[in-house]
């Protein structure tokens, strides 16, 4: 491995790709140059004096500025940079696309094929509550129907999509409950629903019923608790009829164009932007050219990076779609009183990230080169193949959800610090370094830190597709392996 890389011509600063001492010398191009201080690995170093004000550039292009002067081999981190990003702006069409590299190659997996139409990676049971207060009820009604029939085949899991919300909510809080659960329910990777509600609950069953609008009545059933004289008897029995309606449910090759895709990171690092990120990149410019659907979200981390997905809007309609996406984010910050910038997290600086344009420019590079073909709000489901962008804030399990709600069977989530989380679909995590990998091999799926040492770049992202399909045709992720499987709900208002 060597020891710094700088990424693009341009660039003034190099990143170290392990930890440096001060005095180490280094060579960039046909210069030598020798640390003024410890560089920790994924962290930057300057190339050249630069005077304080300077834009400080990474990528190709400015990620922040100078805060005092720097001379070569000089760290260029939080004490010397600041972001040039503030507030609200106005932004104009000028489109600017990119050929995809890849072609259609006919390729398949075998999934679940749904009475609408779609298609699921797996066969699950869920009990999906409409209000927290029968999250218990739920876990027992499972455990009872687990004991009457013990193996549980055709489906490959059962589980409660378990939540804190449904009551107690107010406008578009209670809204977003009742649309994120409602998409839950209709979600292709479900071969069965039991939807749970108590009975008092603002978000109740009745209007949730008609809020699904048409749905599979042998494999959606409905109970409310207060209805009824013993709720987990009503409960398993319906279990049963949703059983008996897939038993014969079974996995069959279906085109990878049927395959929908969310893109998330977290817990970023130096190498986020050089490894795992592009090649989330590449492969939604993959699935693409298959006439797949991959999306985008975590608004927040396109700031400063939002031109770039702008000018590859796919007309003017799109357009005005994403900057309504990047400036109704900055203005609900704005609302709270918060600063839109004040982002990366603490875990992100301490892998080397500086300013949120080096978040973000590392970020965006999850969504390849291609056309961005729709803008989704939140809540709202997939309807445009191709890359989608979605509004999410940036939170880990929040933003995951919204992928999953918005029709995604996987989510891909890139990481250099780990994480152990799942969401209520797979949700495989590919790491930024072999040493993360290594550590945690019970929660990391993928290692993209091959591609720092010297493994070739299309052969790492032949072996990524391979494992895709493998996913998307049954293989399990770490986080079903280890049963975490969480949801989290977009709440911004008032808890009466």
């Amino acid at each position: 491995m060597e020891d710094i890389l700088k990424i693009n011509e341009q660039d003034n600063v190099a990143v170290a790709l392990k930890d440096l001492p001060r005095g180490k010398k280094v060579q960039v191009e046909d210069e030598e140059i020798e640390l003024t201080s410890d560089v920790p690995r994924g962290h930057k170093i300057a190339l050249k004096p630069m005077n304080k004000g300077m834009d400080i550039l990474k990528y190709g292009f400015p990620i922040g500025h100078l805060e005092k002067p720097v001379q070569p081999g000089d760290w260029v981190h939080t004490d010397n940079t600041k972001t040039n990003l503030e507030g609200v702006q106005d932004y104009q069409y000028q489109p600017k696309f990119a050929d995809n590299p890849f072609t259609n190659e006919n390729l398949t997996f075998k999934g679940f094929k749904r009475r609408d139409g779609r298609v699921g990676i797996r066969n699950e049971l869920w009990i999906v509550p409409t209000v927290g207060c029968v999250n218990g009820i739920a876990e027992q009604i499972i455990k009872i129907f687990q004991s009457d029939v013990g193996d549980i085949a055709p489906f490959d899991n059962i589980q409660v999509l378990k939540h804190n919300y449904g009551c107690s909510q107010l406008g578009d809080d209670h809204v977003n409950t009742r649309t994120i659960l409602g998409n839950a329910v209709k979600h292709p990777n479900a071969g069965g629903v039991l939807v749970l509600g108590l009975g008092c609950e603002n978000n109740s069953v009745n209007e949730f019923e008609q809020s699904l609008g048409d749905y599979d009545r042998s494999r959606i059933k409905f109970l409310t608790s207060q209805d009824v004289m013993n709720e987990m008897e009503e409960g398993v029995k319906l279990l049963h009829e949703i059983y008996q309606a897939a038993k014969d449910d079974h996995r069959e090759e279906v085109p990878l164009s049927e395959l929908k895709v969310g893109l998330k990171c977290g817990g970023s690092d130096g190498f986020s932007g050089i490894t795992a990120n592009p090649l989330l990149g590449r492969l939604s410019d993959y699935l693409v050219a298959q006439n797949g659907t991959t999306v985008l979200t975590e608004v927040p981390e396109m700031f400063g990076a939002e031109k770039l997905l702008m000018e590859r809007a796919v007309n003017e309609k799109v357009f005005h779609k994403t900057v309504d996406l990047i400036n109704d984010f900055k203005q609900y910050f704005i609302k709270h009183d918060q600063p839109i910038y004040e982002n990366p997290s603490p875990g992100n600086k301490d892998g080397g990230i500086t300013t949120l344009e080096d978040k973000s420019l590392g970020c965006t590079q999850k969504a390849g080169t291609s056309v961005v073909t729709d803008v989704l709000k939140y809540g709202e489901r997939l309807e445009t193949k191709g890359l989608n962008l979605l509004s999410s804030p940036g939170n880990d399990l929040v933003a995951s959800t919204a992928l999953a709600a918005a029709g995604c069977q996987v989510v891909l989530f890139t990481t250099g610090r780990g994480t152990p989380f799942g969401s209520f679909v797979p949700t495989m995590k590919i790491s930024t370094n072999t040493q993360i990998y290594e550590n945690k091999k019970h929660w990391i799926d993928f290692n993209a830190g091959s591609l720092l040492e010297g493994k070739a770049p299309d052969d790492v992202l032949q072996d990524f597709i391979n494992y895709i399909i493998s996913v998307a045709s049954g293989e399990l992720v770490n986080n079903e392996k280890n049963d975490f499987r969480e949801i989290a709900i977009f709440k911004s208002g008032v808890t009466l």
